[in-house]
């Protein structure tokens, strides 16, 4: 997955925010906060991650409405042999992103309306500055950090990297670079997770 993300980003720029569901690879349901390896690269390539709510395919509605029309598609025309599938496959992506107008885009096909990010891929993280006021903890190898006496768990998939704690409203808000990964209670040594981050005001 991640090398095909990486060849999607340099043709087409990275993306300033990406949704997505709980399952793999996106999400580490053995994780205590979920974050995988594989989300903290997304996070270095400062793409803010979003995550749906659980068990709502809602959120994703354009996704499943794809696979509709995917389904429809092949009830209507019938499967393709095995040998075939990639062609038909092609052919159908070219009519549903060049030719078949969509409502939801006042009847215009989603080519007329995708412009390439001009954000480009780096090969290795860039830097990050987290905005004033934050408070910079190190993660160490056991995905822990102090704070007030407290020894706080994140995750080990961001072990050496550094977190940004924002106070708000009696809240300490723990982001890595774009994306708030977790609140913490600034008096116990415990942290909920965010399914809905926000997005601080930091910069490269």
């Amino acid at each position: 997955m991640q090398a095909v993300l990486e060849r999607v980003f340099r043709e087409s720029g990275v993306p300033e925010e990406m949704l997505m569901d709980h399952g793999t690879p996106w999400f580490n349901t053995q994780g205590r906060l979920g974050w995988s390896q594989f989300t903290v690269w997304l996070m270095d390539q400062d793409v803010s991650l979003r995550f749906s709510g659980y068990q709502h395919p809602q959120t994703q509605g354009k996704v499943e409405r794809f696979h509709r029309s995917l389904t429809a598609a092949l009830l209507r025309r019938g499967t393709p042999p095995d040998r075939e599938r990639q062609v038909w496959l092609n052919a159908f992506r070219q009519e549903y992103n060049c030719v078949r107008p969509h409502e939801a885009l006042q009847m215009k096909t989603p080519h007329q309306v995708w412009y390439q990010s001009p954000r480009p891929f780096r090969e290795s993280a860039p830097g990050w500055e987290y905005p004033a006021g934050s408070e910079v903890k190190e993660v160490d190898r056991n995905g822990k950090f102090r704070l007030n006496c407290h020894r706080h768990y994140i995750t080990k998939a961001l072990a050496g990297r550094e977190v940004g704690l924002l106070e708000v409203e009696h809240r300490i808000l723990v982001f890595y670079r774009r994306t708030l990964i977790c609140e913490l209670d600034p008096l116990q040594p415990r942290s909920t997770r965010i399914d809905q981050p926000a997005t601080p005001a930091g910069r490269v």
